[in-house]
C-alpha cells in the first residue's frame, strides 16, 4: 500500500523509528541493518510494507529496496513472520542471508534467534533457486537504466526472466533487428525466444 515514506525523522531507536511526512508521524519497525545505514541524518526515506491483521496494521521499514526484498521472499516461508523476518535482518546483513542461502549454508540461518534447523533448511528449499535467478543485484537499489538494452533488461528481470538468459536474448535480438528499436519493441521480440 505504502511505497516508501519520505520526511524529517522525528524520533530513532534500534527497533523503530518515527518519520514526520506532511504533518503525520509514521512509526515504522526497522532492522539493526537499516537502524545503521540511517546514521544521523535529519530527513530520511524508508522503502515500507504495510502488515495489516485483525488487532491493527504495522509498518516496516528498509533502508534500500534490496532489503525490501529480501525481507518479503523471507517472510513467504511458512512459520516465518514478520518479526521473525525483521530479527533476520537484524542479526546478520541482509547480504549475508542471500549467501547463505544460494550456498545452503545451514548453520548461519539456523544460528538466528528463532531459526531451528527445520525452518532454516525450509528457507534454504524455498529460496535458494528464486535468490540464484535474480542475482546478486537485487540486493542494490534498482539502477536507474541509460539504454534502451538496460531499460529491457530491468523489465525481463521484473517479469521473473534470469539476467543472464535475459540479456543473451537481448543482445540476438539487438544484432538481428539494428540498434533503433524502441524499448517496448525490444521487450517484445525478446519475449518471442524466451
Amino acid at each position: 500500500m505504502y511505497a516508501y515514506i519520505d520526511g524529517k525523522l522525528a524520533f530513532k531507536s534500534p527497533a523503530y523509528v518515527v518519520i514526520d511526512a506532511g504533518g503525520v508521524g509514521y512509526h515504522i519497525n526497522i532492522s539493526l541493518n537499516t537502524y545503521s545505514l540511517l546514521g544521523d541524518a535529519e530527513r530520511c526515506k524508508l522503502y515500507t510494507w504495510l502488515h495489516v491483521k485483525e488487532d491493527g496494521h504495522t509498518l516496516y521499514g528498509f533502508a534500500d529496496e534490496g532489503e525490501r526484498r529480501l525481507f518479503l521472499h523471507l517472510i513467504s516461508i511458512s512459520g516465518i513472520g514478520p518479526n521473525t523476518g525483521r530479527m533476520m535482518l537484524s542479526s546478520i546483513t541482509p547480504l549475508e542471508i542471500q549467501t547463505a542461502i544460494i550456498n545452503g549454508n545451514v548453520s548461519l540461518i539456523q544460528r538466528i534467534k528463532g531459526i531451528g534447523p527445520k525452518s532454516a533448511q525450509r528457507v534454504i528449499l524455498e529460496l535458494q533457486d528464486k535468490l540464484r535467478k535474480e542475482g546478486s543485484e537485487t540486493l542494490s537499489t534498482a539502477p536507474i537504466a541509460q539504454t534502451v538494452k538496460d531499460e529491457a533488461l530491468a523489465a525481463l528481470v521484473m517479469l521473473g526472466f534470469a539476467r543472464n538468459t535475459a540479456e543473451k536474448v537481448l543482445e540476438q535480438e539487438i544484432k538481428k533487428n539494428g540498434a533503433s528499436l524502441t524499448v517496448e519493441q525490444l521487450i517484445k521480440f525478446a519475449l518471442k525466444n524466451l
